[in-house]
C-alpha cells in the first residue's frame, strides 16, 4: 500500500517538475534542430563549395558534441545543472544566430562545432537533472516522454523551416531558431531552481575524478557501453541505409523516399509512452532487448525489398523497434550512474553513444564501397542483434537494482 502511494505521488509530482522546466525547452530545441535539416545543406551549398566541405559543415555539430561530452560531464561537478543547461543553450543560440552573418566556410564550420559543444552541455546537464528529480519507478516514462517530445519536434521542424525559407529567404530560419531557443532558455531559467543538495553532493564527491571513474566502472563501460555503442550505430544507420537503398537500388524518387522516412518516423514517435511503461512496469530489458531485435529484423528486411511497399514495411518495422526503445539508453545510463560521479559518468556514457551515432555512416559507407550496398543492412542488423544479446546477458536489470539503491 505504501509503495502504491509512493507511485501515485511520483506520478502526480512528475509533470509539475518536468513539463515546463525540461519538456517545453526540449520540444522547442528539437523543433529548432528539425528546422535546420532542410536549410543547412542548401545554405552551405550556396557558398559554392565541394560536397566534402558541405559534409564537414553538416558533421560539425556531431564533432563538437564528441569533443564536449566529457568536459560537460566534468563541469557538472563545479556548476549546478541549471547553469550548465543555460550555458549550453546560450552557446546554441549564439552559434546558430551567427550563421546569419557568416562570410566564410570556416566560420560555418566553427559555428556548427560550437553548437555541438552547446548541445553536449544541454544534453548531459538535462540528463543529470532528470536522473535526480525522478523516482526510479517513473524514470522510464519520464525519459521516454522526453524521447517522444524530441521526435515530435524534429518531425514538425523541417516543414515549417521549408515554408519560412521559401517565403522570407534561406537564412531566415536561423533567426527563428534563435528567437524560439531564447524562449526555451527563459523557461529553463524560470522553472528550474538551483538545488543546494546537488551542490553538497558534488562537493562530497570532489575527490573522484574521471580516471578513477573509468577504473571503478570499467566493467560497466565495457559491457553496457558496448551495447550502447552498437545500439546507436543501428539507430543512426537507418537514416543512411534507407534513403540510399531506396534511391540507388530501387530507383525511387525523392517524394517516395520522403513518404517512407516520414511514416517510419511517425510509427517511431507513437511508441514512446508504451516504451516508458514497459521500462517502469516490467523492467528496462523488456523494452531494450526487443527494441534492438526488432530493429535488426527490420534492417535485414531492407535488402529483400523489391518495391516501394516492401521497403515501407521494412522501414516501419525499424521505426517500430526504435520507438520501442525510446529513451531506453538514457534511462539505462541514469540507472547505472553513481550518485557521487553522476556528471562524469553521463559524459562518458554520452560520448560512447555519440561515437556510435557518428561512426555509423562511416561504417556503412565503407561497407558499401568494399562489398555492396545490399550487404551493409545485414551487417548493421547484426549490430542490433549483438546489442540485444549484450543487454540481455551482460547487463543487469537496473530497475530492480536501482530500486534497492534509491
Amino acid at each position: 500500500m505504501r509503495s502504491l502511494c509512493r507511485r501515485k505521488q511520483c506520478l502526480s509530482t512528475m509533470p509539475r517538475t518536468l513539463y515546463l522546466s525540461i519538456y517545453l525547452p526540449a520540444f522547442i530545441l528539437a523543433f529548432c534542430k528539425g528546422m535546420l535539416i532542410p536549410v543547412l545543406p542548401l545554405y552551405a551549398s550556396s557558398f559554392g563549395i565541394s560536397y566534402g566541405l558541405i559534409g564537414l559543415i553538416l558533421a560539425g555539430e556531431a564533432i563538437g558534441m564528441l569533443v564536449g561530452d566529457l568536459p560537460a560531464g566534468t563541469l557538472l561537478r563545479r556548476l549546478d545543472r541549471k547553469w550548465v543547461m543555460l550555458l549550453g543553450l546560450s552557446l546554441l543560440i549564439v552559434s546558430v544566430l551567427a550563421l546569419f552573418w557568416a562570410q566564410t566556410v570556416w566560420q560555418l564550420i566553427l559555428f556548427r562545432f560550437t553548437a555541438g559543444i552547446g548541445t553536449a552541455l544541454w544534453n548531459i546537464s538535462r540528463h543529470a537533472f532528470i536522473t535526480e528529480v525522478t523516482r526510479t519507478e517513473a524514470r522510464g516514462r519520464s525519459i521516454a516522454t522526453l524521447g517522444g517530445i524530441f521526435r515530435l519536434g524534429s518531425f514538425a521542424g523541417p516543414a515549417v523551416s521549408g515554408v519560412v525559407a521559401a517565403s522570407f529567404g534561406l537564412k531566415t530560419p536561423f533567426l527563428l531558431y534563435a528567437g524560439l531557443a531564447i524562449v526555451g532558455a527563459l523557461a529553463t531559467a524560470i522553472f528550474i531552481k538551483v538545488s543546494p543538495q546537488v551542490s553538497v553532493r558534488m562537493a562530497h564527491g570532489a575527490s573522484n575524478h574521471l580516471l578513477e571513474l573509468l577504473r571503478v566502472h570499467r566493467h560497466t563501460f565495457l559491457n553496457a557501453g558496448l551495447g550502447q555503442l552498437l545500439a546507436q550505430m543501428i539507430r543512426a544507420g537507418r537514416f543512411v541505409i534507407l534513403p540510399l537503398y531506396a534511391a540507388n537500388v530501387l530507383g525511387l524518387d525523392v517524394q517516395a523516399i520522403g513518404w517512407i522516412m516520414s511514416l517510419s518516423s511517425l510509427i517511431d514517435t507513437l511508441m514512446f509512452y508504451p516504451a516508458g511503461l514497459l521500462m517502469d512496469r516490467l523492467g528496462r530489458k523488456y523494452a531494450i532487448v526487443p527494441s534492438f531485435i526488432v530493429q535488426g529484423i527490420g534492417m535485414a528486411l531492407i535488402p529483400l525489398a523489391a518495391d516501394f511497399g516492401m521497403l515501407l514495411v521494412a522501414a516501419s518495422v525499424v521505426g517500430f523497434g526504435n520507438g520501442l526503445g525510446s529513451g531506453s539508453m538514457m534511462t539505462l545510463g541514469a540507472d547505472l550512474a553513481p550518485k557521487e560521479s553522476l556528471g562524469e559518468f553521463l559524459g562518458v556514457w554520452r560520448l560512447i553513444g555519440d561515437g556510435g551515432a557518428t561512426g555509423s555512416p562511416l561504417a556503412i559507407g565503407g561497407l558499401a564501397d568494399a562489398l555492396d550496398l545490399s550487404v551493409a543492412p545485414f551487417v548493421i542488423a547484426a549490430f542490433g542483434l549483438v546489442a540485444a544479446s549484450v543487454f540481455a546477458f551482460r547487463v543487469p536489470e537496473t530497475l530492480k537494482r536501482a530500486g534497492r539503491e534509491h
